[in-house]
């Protein structure tokens, strides 16, 4: 038989958290983020679940393909916009709505012979830094991209830098309001830390002109996936989030350990007392985070327990001690959550692993292994 662990994709947590953003931004159209392979997910084993979004957006033209063979005829955006002139050519044939954010980008949409002109979002460097003109030069490449018969219907377009923090969005809302206030276009604001921490909302955009822009499309990524994008100030299911993807195995081995007896490499851990551990087939060549510390969370049966020791490329330890105290007799086979739903309906937020790894949600997501299989939960 093939080696226990695998990945469970469940469809219908993907379409509640889809729901929740949309109960969140209710004026507002919702891309589903599928960029990295969905998460790490898998855009072919996500697109039922997310199906009911309004667009699907994402980075390179192979998944905006796949998106195309699933039978999508819906937006497609693409979040990093084109790289080189060919690239315009492949969003006509395949109806790609794409960003614009830099000189370049409206250099080669000036020069490119198409029948059917295109729809763009126009990105403004609000305070992030990265990609996007900055408040100076916004208004101005507004002005080239309209005077482009190549050019159809322009979105305006930033993104925050700390929608997940204390600083808030207000001061990038208040740039980005001053600067747009006259451009007609529909607006593409909110990621999944401002769609749930700082709505906006046209009676908002409305009545607070100078701070608020109402946002057409709101741009919700990891909250969709059913992390939480403010992690740990609020869990997923203070969001009311419901994990999309479940990373489990089970135990292939047990071990006695007598005080003062060590684990795994390096002897990171030392028993105190008996105790009896079990071994999981899972490791760091499964895109289970090495520096995961003893004491992070995990599931064995449904209970909640410890890993003790350092991860190993194909294995990890974990102590049978809790689980035996809750009366459960847990040994060769048994199940073993890394992170999602256990088969009791426990849950293990993916968020609580990654920051016991110093890290977010996101980055567990997307490093799963090619060589973990995935399935794909029925409804």
């Amino acid at each position: 038989m093939p080696r226990p662990i695998q990945a469970t994709i469940h469809p219908e947590a993907l379409h509640h958290n889809l729901a929740r953003a949309r109960q969140a931004a209710p004026d507002a159209r919702v891309w589903a983020i599928v960029k990295a392979n969905a998460y790490g997910h898998g855009i072919e084993h996500v697109f039922e679940g997310l199906r009911a979004a309004d667009g699907f957006a994402l980075l390179d033209f192979e998944e905006a393909r796949r998106v195309r063979a699933l039978g999508w005829r819906g937006p497609i955006l693409l979040l990093e916009g084109v790289f080189e002139l060919r690239d315009l050519e492949l969003c006509s044939r395949l109806d790609l709505w794409h960003t614009v954010h830099c000189n370049e980008q409206i250099d080669m949409l000036a020069t490119h012979k198409t029948h059917a002109p295109h729809r763009v979002f126009l990105k403004m460097n609000s305070g992030m830094n990265r990609l996007g003109f900055t408040p100076q030069r916004y208004r101005a490449a507004w002005t080239r991209l309209n005077a482009l018969p190549q050019v159809d219907e322009i979105s305006l377009m930033t993104h925050f830098s700390d929608a997940d923090g204390t600083r808030g969005i207000a001061e990038q809302m208040a740039v980005f309001a001053q600067v747009t206030r006259d451009l007609p276009g529909e607006r593409s604001l909110s990621n999944s830390a401002a769609t749930l921490r700082h709505p906006l909302t046209s009676t908002q955009a409305s009545n607070h002109p100078d701070s608020f822009a109402s946002s057409d499309w709101v741009r919700p990524g990891v909250a969709i996936y059913g992390s939480s994008p403010d992690f740990p100030e609020h869990s997923a299911q203070d969001w009311d989030l419901q994990p999309g993807m479940t990373l489990s195995s089970k135990i292939i081995a047990t071990q006695e350990l007598e005080a003062g007896d060590s684990v795994g490499y390096g002897s990171l851990f030392v028993a105190d007392k008996p105790m009896r551990i079990g071994v999981v087939a899972c490791g760091y060549a499964d895109g289970y985070p090495r520096v995961c510390p003893t004491g992070t969370p995990i599931l064995v049966s449904g209970t909640r327990t410890r890993v003790v020791g350092r991860v190993s490329m194909d294995m990890i330890t974990v102590d049978l001690s809790a689980v035996s105290a809750a009366g459960i007799q847990a040994g060769f086979g048994s199940e073993v959550t890394l992170w999602g739903r256990a088969a009791n309906g426990t849950m293990l937020g993916i968020d609580e692993v990654a920051h016991s790894a110093g890290t977010v949600g996101y980055e567990l997501m997307c490093a799963l292994a090619a060589r973990v299989p995935v399935v794909v939960a029925e409804s």
